[in-house]
């Protein structure tokens, strides 16, 4: 089995086979790990080398924070096709921050409660639109400062326009 590890923002592969471990492209290395009883330490034995290791579970799959012989180490240790899916799925993620406001439907913009650098927060209204006789107030869907305002009031808007784009 193939395990991606990432130790401190460095990515090397590590495979457990039945010779022992190899790291990269090491050669296998015997490996064995023991507890000491009543306590969180345990031992690891690579080869001739002997490491004690405490190992804290961090929230989120695979992650670790690791002391080994009193140096600490952020770790993430997932198999290679767990890591191959979340490399594809960060590939695909969009922009952070909050989202622009966009119209939803096609209609005309009644009025524009904020302005340029203002701070809004998640929830508040900043453009009341006008749909088939109804005025729909749309808010904010995270904290920002507002960047730009695309619209006046009384200004007609198509469907996913940019309203007010927000940072």
């Amino acid at each position: 089995m193939k395990y991606v590890v990432q130790v401190n923002d460095q990515r090397k592969t590590v495979s457990v086979e039945p010779e022992g471990l190899r790291y990269e492209e090491s050669a296998p290395v015997h490996a064995e790990l023991s507890d000491i009883e009543g306590s969180p330490v345990r031992m690891v034995k690579l080869g001739t080398h002997v490491y004690r290791v405490v190992a804290e579970k961090r929230q989120g799959r695979g992650n670790y924070t690791l002391w080994v012989d009193g140096s600490r180490f952020e770790t993430e240790a997932l198999d290679e096709r767990t890591r191959a899916i979340r490399d594809l799925s960060a590939a695909n993620v969009g922009p952070s921050g909050p989202a622009p406001i966009v119209a939803p439907m096609p209609g005309l913009i009644v009025r524009v409660n904020v302005s340029v650098g203002d701070q809004v927060e998640a929830g508040q209204g900043l453009v009341v639109m006008e749909a088939m006789k109804m005025e729909n107030e749309l808010r904010a869907t995270a904290a920002g400062t507002v960047r730009s305002i695309e619209v006046s009031a009384g200004t007609a808007v198509e469907k996913g326009a940019l309203l007010v784009a927000l940072e």
